[in-house]
């Protein structure tokens, strides 16, 4: 099925069957497909979760994910979400079928959209604008989140103005091109990173801290002692020492502090 929005963005719905919650989420059921949308003529393909029971709207939450684009992570998170109660939508920002094969590659195109922050902001926007155009969403009730190269993403996001509820940054990049863009937010904002994180350098973290106090925007800033780069990605290893690697107890305590976040900032 074919759906066309206000935006000019085109929607494939994929329709990849129902899928039932393993083990992890075996207390509930859920629906799960792959979502097409195609913008400046490049088609994305997205994965779209949703608790099984029907209801007549549902909040929404919009996943970003990390350099090697829409993997077994974001899909996780996104039946997790579904779970709970919520619509959950996983972003492809590079485009259907192009998957870095290695970090070298994936550190190649995910400079691509750094340095190129308009475009990212626009791919970013092209996700929400899908999953707002998704039957069942409450347009008013949507929140991007968004993991690493994700993170740095859903920030892009408010900084552009972007309307939606909230974004989540989890060990995301902080730095901006344009730091007066933070005037622009208008959602919530909570940063979730970790205090031993050697891809941010105390500029880039002093500058973003300066950025968010010069505005009005409702803000949070958690780090976690001890925790580095993807502390919450399991394959990232348990090696500190090489700078990225998985920490229990900052994945455990971010995620509580996300789901404090969404009950502040969403109703289900």
């Amino acid at each position: 099925m074919f759906r066309k929005n206000s935006r000019g963005i085109v929607l494939v719905f994929a329709v990849a069957g129902t899928l039932f919650a393993s083990a992890l989420f075996a207390a509930e059921s859920i629906d799960a497909r792959t979502l097409e949308y195609t913008v400046n003529g490049v088609v994305c393909e997205g994965y779209l979760t949703r608790p099984a029971s029907v209801k007549k709207v549902s909040p929404a939450i919009a996943i970003v994910h990390q350099w090697k684009g829409v993997g077994d992570h974001e899909r996780s998170v996104a039946r997790r979400l579904a779970t709970l109660g919520y619509i959950a939508f996983a972003v492809d920002v590079y485009g259907k079928g192009v998957r870095p094969a290695d970090s070298a590659a994936a550190g190649a195109l995910a400079g691509k959209y750094k340095a190129d922050r308009a475009l990212l902001r626009k791919r970013v926007a092209a996700g929400m604008d899908a999953l707002r155009s998704t039957p069942g969403v409450d347009r008013n009730q949507m929140v991007a989140i968004g993991y690493c190269f994700g993170g740095t993403a859903v920030l892009e996001l408010a900084r552009s103005g972007y309307d939606c509820a909230g974004v989540v940054s989890f060990h995301g990049g902080l730095d901006s091109k344009n730091p007066a863009d933070a005037a622009a937010i208008t959602g919530r904002v909570l940063v979730l990173h970790g205090g031993n994180d050697p891809n941010i350098s105390q500029k880039d973290l002093n500058e973003f801290l300066d950025e968010l106090r010069h505005t009005s925007v409702d803000w949070q800033f958690i780090a976690y002692g001890g925790a580095v780069h993807s502390f919450t990605d399991v394959s990232a290893g348990n090696d500190p020492s090489k700078g990225a690697a998985y920490d229990e107890r900052a994945d455990k305590r971010s995620w509580r502090a996300f789901m404090d976040f969404l009950n502040d900032v969403l109703k289900k």
